[in-house]
């Protein structure tokens, strides 16, 4: 811990309050992953587990090397939902007295991409490590083909995320399609039925979920409202202020990512529009979302319990536990704030800072 709080400029009380406990809140993001990315250049396990390494005793037979793909993007950028998620993840592996071996970032692995070049990328990532994996955690959507490759070089794989595998792999699971569907729902309850949808579209779970919730209630899915768009805050400023130009625009959105949903908010506030203020709602609850005026009302995602069982799955299975490929889903919960109004309101209420 001395050496993590070195490497990463802060007392070493920070580096024990943030290891132990990764929804520790730091006094900014950058210190926290400051502190992840020393613990993991230098190896990092707990003292108890790094003791049982030398000695080859311990509560479990061996200390478990465990890599983690993250498949949304690169490290710049990411959602910060994912952030948080790895964050979480990594607490639990240390706390399971695991060594995190590797954090890799490869979006190639969320789209259909040619067999030659997920061989050549596996193989860059796997010939790099100094030790052979025991296990795989995929935090966000895997293309079918890229697990059955990824299942070649490590056969104790779990997911992580908001679109199933299929029973590929073991998996924890809050299902994207019922996340849209709570989200869509309360619009619907508003009374609104020009419901616009901001996010991924192909093979996305959330998508087919606001299609599907639409069509439940007999209210017709509009092409011209819906974007495609990657979960970064610049792509919700960019739509809504692309939106504010169009004189044919929903009176609610719909995005499927808190910081697209962020971006649309911090554009209104800027630019004070009296005419146009469409109620919107996202999902996965990230921080920032309680501190946008108007507070985002969102899905929470309980990230926490989902990287607490992701640990505890993995870990049954390379003990052996289980040999049957399981899926665990963690209900979602709507979270009113004040994004949403009433339909009647979409063109009066204004966006204030």
């Amino acid at each position: 811990m001395k050496k993590i709080a070195e490497l990463a400029g802060v007392s070493i009380s920070t580096v024990s309050r943030v290891l132990n406990h990764p929804d520790y809140k730091c006094a900014s993001p950058e210190i926290r992953d400051k502190i992840f990315q020393a613990a993991r250049q230098l190896n990092y396990v707990p003292n108890e587990a790094a003791r049982n390494l030398k000695k080859g005793t311990g509560q479990q037979d061996r200390i478990y090397y465990i890599g983690v793909l993250m498949t949304r993007g690169e490290k710049q950028g990411l959602d910060p939902f994912f952030s948080e998620l790895l964050h979480m993840i990594e607490g639990e592996i240390h706390r399971n007295m695991c060594l995190l071996s590797a954090v890799w970032y490869d979006a190639a692995f969320s789209r259909h991409t040619k067999p030659e070049i997920l061989d050549q990328t596996l193989d860059t990532m796997f010939s790099g490590l100094t030790q052979k994996l025991d296990g795989c955690i995929i935090i966000g959507r895997c293309d079918r083909e890229a697990i059955q490759k990824l299942k070649q070089y490590c056969k104790n794989i779990i997911s992580v995320n908001r679109n199933s595998t299929n029973y590929q792999v073991d998996e924890v699971l809050c299902d994207g399609r019922k996340i849209a569907e709570l989200a869509v729902e309360h619009l619907i309850g508003l009374g609104h039925r020009d419901i616009g949808y901001v996010g991924a579209c192909r093979d996305e779970a959330r998508f087919r979920g606001y299609q599907q919730t639409l069509e439940k209630y007999q209210i017709p899915v509009q092409t011209e409202f819906i974007w495609e768009a990657e979960a970064r805050e610049d792509e919700g400023v960019r739509l809504m202020e692309e939106m504010l130009r169009s004189s044919y625009v929903p009176t609610a959105i719909y995005c499927a990512n808190d910081i697209i949903a962020v971006g649309m908010l911090k554009y209104l506030n800027k630019v004070k529009n009296r005419y146009y203020s469409p109620s919107i709602i996202s999902s996965d609850d990230i921080e920032e979302a309680q501190y946008t005026p108007p507070m985002l009302t969102t899905v929470h995602l309980p990230v926490k319990e989902m990287a607490r069982y992701t640990l505890q799955m993995l870990i049954d299975r390379m003990n052996g536990g289980h040999k049957s490929v399981l899926r665990m889903e963690i209900e979602c919960a709507l979270v009113v704030r004040e994004s949403c109004s009433r339909v009647e309101d979409a063109m009066e209420c204004e966006y204030y800072i």
